[in-house]
């Protein structure tokens, strides 16, 4: 009851500053719309889903469009600076932390990280490691355990690597922009991974060359990203949990990827779309379905906090249907082997070498 109390505290106190945000409207977070795709410039674009925020409800209605050149597929139009602070707030950090702690530490994310730590084990025994997009720095206790004479270090943007230093978690914390910061570290590192961020970023290929800047020669980017061209995504249309919108600016198909590694100096050492794949399409469709219908819980960019009724309605419809979605889990589970050997997976990674 007290942490219950305590978060209402935390959301009236926020309530007043997404209020006066969402008064001047949200048109105002994106850019104008791009008549040709950023990744090779064709104008042959189509859209590819029209949704909103599942993850948070915060307003609005984001839109990927995909070029039918190259296959690359991107938010159009694409957050601005404003916006992308106003979507990512509080949702990595300060309301959302906890929730994302406890999924960053769960065995399904603890085992898709040994699987990762352990694909480098063929390329050699790094010295110092960057982790960017590192979140709370979950990923690197467990690659630790893989690689234990390895230094683990972390870069985000967000408050969470800073407490992943004082807890111990990470050697090294780097707050900031990885393209910015990266010209402090140059030549640093033996490997620089890239787990679930590229997809973030407004670049690529500018985090591309950074991530060259700062690895020695004969260093290795590790990059795992949501696989765009996967069947699950066309099968599960705007449900399905990778395209992540607003949060997902670009979803690059593998070979679009590693032509640009190469064009970067990088030699591309391993390709894989089984091993990434995470078992969670079914349950994180259902869940996304589940949510535009389920009343809203109190959250600050909702004018109000709902009343009695809503808040009845909403605890009796999460009795009815947390126990389908813990058996969709379970179904995600017990599919994943044969879903891994299929185009169905719904991720892909890639090391490469920097020459």
């Amino acid at each position: 009851m007290r942490k219950k109390n305590k978060r209402s505290e935390r959301v009236a106190a926020l309530r007043a500053g997404y209020q006066n945000d969402l008064a001047q409207g949200v048109e105002r977070f994106f850019e104008p719309r791009s008549t040709a795709c950023p990744w090779c410039t064709s104008t042959l674009l189509r859209r590819r889903l029209r949704t909103t925020d599942h993850l948070q409800r915060k307003p609005g209605t984001f839109v990927l469009d995909q070029c039918d050149s190259c296959g690359h597929v991107f938010q159009n139009p694409r957050l601005n600076a404003a916006g992308l602070e106003f979507y990512y707030r509080d949702c990595y950090d300060g309301l959302g932390q906890a929730t994302m702690a406890r999924l960053a530490s769960s065995p399904l994310a603890t085992r898709l990280y040994r699987a990762r730590a352990r694909a480098l084990l063929p390329h050699g025994r790094p010295a110092l490691w960057l982790d960017v997009g590192t979140g709370q720095g979950h990923f690197c206790v467990t690659a630790q355990r893989v690689h234990p004479d390895t230094e683990f270090h972390g870069l985000d943007r967000g408050e969470g690597v800073e407490s992943a230093e004082r807890e111990g978690r990470i050697a090294t914390a780097y707050r900031g922009s990885f393209t910015e910061l990266s010209h402090r570290l140059t030549g640093r590192y033996d490997v620089v991974s890239m787990c679930h961020y590229l997809e973030h970023t407004p670049a690529p290929r500018t985090e591309l060359a950074a991530a060259h800047r700062v690895l020695r020669a004969g260093g290795h980017l590790l990059i795992e990203v949501p696989d765009p061209q996967s069947l699950s995504a066309r099968l599960l249309g705007r449900w399905w949990g990778p395209w992540l919108q607003p949060q997902h600016l670009h979803l690059l198909p593998m070979s679009n990827l590693c032509e640009a590694l190469t064009e970067r100096g990088f030699t591309v050492v391993a390709a894989d779309r089984r091993e990434p794949h995470v078992p969670t399409d079914l349950v994180s469709a259902a869940a996304n379905l589940f949510k535009s219908v389920l009343p809203h819980e109190d959250l600050p960019w909702m004018p109000r906090k709902p009343g009695p009724l809503r808040r009845w309605s909403r605890r009796l419809l999460l009795l009815q249907n947390v126990p389908n979605l813990v058996a969709l889990f379970a179904v995600d589970l017990l599919l994943s082997p044969l879903i891994r050997r299929t185009r169905l997976s719904n991720a892909y990674r890639v090391i490469a070498r920097r020459n």
